[in-house]
């Protein structure tokens, strides 16, 4: 089985294990997502759900967080850990949207990585998500299944990553795949116990790399 063949099952089988796969940050406007992604380094979405709400009833939309005092956005943001450097590419980022881009979230990649605080997995989350466009997300859980599926071989770094899995997934199916590997990745294909293989709707077509079976 090719990586193509392969990855085509992967997203075939995923589709079906998972049809609600979806976004866990709660959002209801581009910039806040930008937000929320930034704070959900090394915290959960569960927490910075919480915690955003918060930010947003004090500052509602980009001009206001574009003024805001990075000591009071920090004061805000601490339960979600690094709330020095957050804050600080927060207000930087929406001073940025203010100034440059008349408020609004630019649906351009490259612009994206302009903004203060925001990489690759940051842009292509906007980019999939809000703006409807081909994306791939490499997060750890992403990085982690491709690894062990088969899809790359013994790559660890997001954007090698990135552009492996852009070579042989289909532009219209690389966001929700990521979704579904998230998933994935928490229920069955987990990080810190051993793979539940035994009900993994992917055993017969993965490569178990890393895995003791």
């Amino acid at each position: 089985m090719t990586k193509k063949e392969r990855v085509l099952e992967v997203i075939k089988r995923l589709k079906t294990e998972y049809p609600d796969s979806d976004c866990t940050l709660d959002y209801d406007d581009a910039w806040k997502l930008l937000v929320s992604v930034r704070l959900a380094a090394q915290c959960t979405d569960a927490r910075v759900n919480v915690v955003v709400k918060g930010l947003f009833a004090k500052y509602p939309d980009i001009a206001a967080l574009a003024k805001a005092d990075p000591l009071d956005v920090e004061a805000i943001v601490r339960p979600c850990g690094l709330g020095k450097s957050k804050a600080k590419d927060i207000c930087a980022c929406m001073k940025m949207l203010h100034e440059n881009y008349n408020d609004r979230v630019p649906d351009d990649f490259d612009e994206l990585l302009k903004l203060p605080g925001v990489g690759r997995k940051s842009a292509n989350l906007v980019m999939g998500d809000v703006f409807g466009k081909p994306a791939i997300v490499t997060d750890t859980h992403c990085i982690r299944l491709s690894n062990r599926i088969g899809l790359v071989k013994d790559e660890k770094d997001p954007k090698k990553v990135e552009m492996a899995l852009r070579k042989i997934v289909p532009p219209e199916e690389g966001n929700e795949l990521c979704h579904r590997l998230v998933d994935h990745g928490r229920a069955v294909c987990t990080a810190r116990t051993t793979p539940h293989c035994d009900r993994c709707c992917l055993y017969d077509i993965c490569q178990k790399n890393g895995i003791k079976v």
